[in-house]
């Protein structure tokens, strides 16, 4: 969670990160398997409905992620991910989207073949700093090239944290592409009811609860967008029943005035 003191400046989408990235590789094998059910969580919700909504909620998300198309045939037979699924290369560096800030962190999707003998990272592990990192990493954009296996990345994130293998501190994780947002740019959303759209199982949840959990959304496709994302404008939202537009709803949420302790994930291709 993001704390008062790690908050720095918002991410800047017009600047350029630093000349100079330094490279991982993400090739680490998944641990051991650790049954942990959102029942075990340290500070999960106690609530035996809240319970039900997220045990619905990660049921969605399995069945959501658990099977893949290999390819660019949409209509070809869905394979086990994973079954296919093997590690990104991961390059820490620059885009001309997004810069660079102790909060923010760019990675880059590359050849798994190259510079093998640099230090490895796992998908699962893009929120956790460094070493000689200082500060919480609230903000991470993924960029790589058509079939760099970026969506796969995000599905297999996904689908560990729904089955309970990998970052169980998150109580909930919310998976939009921007070709679905993009269906609804047009409409006044809160974030609340937003989320309602692509996630019918929320109609349970209290909007405070929003508030107070640990959320991670994930946005796929950026360079998809439709969507007008101005991260100059003053026009932000910063509770969640505040109807605004989408694209409101998105700069306010990504640059932390709407829920400042989320984190956020935004997968593109290159600019």
């Amino acid at each position: 969670v993001k704390s008062d003191s790690s908050k720095g400046k918002p991410p800047d989408f017009s600047e350029s990160g630093p000349s100079d990235p330094k490279l991982f590789a993400a090739n680490k094998k998944l641990p051991e398997h650790q049954e942990e059910t959102a029942n075990q969580r340290s500070s999960g919700p106690a609530d035996v409905g809240l319970q039900e909504v997220l045990e619905e909620h990660q049921l969605s998300l399995r069945r959501r992620c658990e099977r893949v198309t290999e390819g660019s045939d949409e209509a070809g037979s869905r394979t086990l991910l994973n079954r296919i699924y093997t590690e990104l290369y991961i390059t820490e560096g620059q885009s001309e989207e997004v810069n660079t800030q102790h909060e923010v962190r760019q990675l880059e999707t590359t050849s798994k073949t190259k510079r093998l003998h640099d230090a490895p990272i796992r998908c699962q592990d893009i929120f956790k700093a460094l070493p000689e990192q200082h500060g919480a990493i609230r903000v991470v954009l993924t960029n790589g090239v058509a079939g760099a296996g970026k969506t796969f990345s995000v599905l297999k994130f996904t689908l560990d944290w729904a089955e309970g293998l990998e970052n169980q501190d998150v109580h909930v994780v919310l998976l939009l592409s921007f070709r679905e947002l993009n269906l609804i740019r047009d409409e006044q959303h809160s974030l609340l009811t937003l989320l309602r759209v692509f996630y019918p199982t929320f109609q349970k949840l209290p909007a405070e609860k929003l508030a107070v959990w640990k959320l991670l959304f994930i946005f796929d496709g950026l360079d998809e967008s439709r969507l007008s994302l101005d991260f100059s404008s003053s026009q932000l939202v910063s509770e969640v029943t505040q109807r605004s537009s989408v694209k409101v709803l998105l700069t306010s949420l990504i640059k932390g005035n709407l829920l400042p302790s989320a984190l956020v994930w935004i997968t593109s291709r290159p600019a």
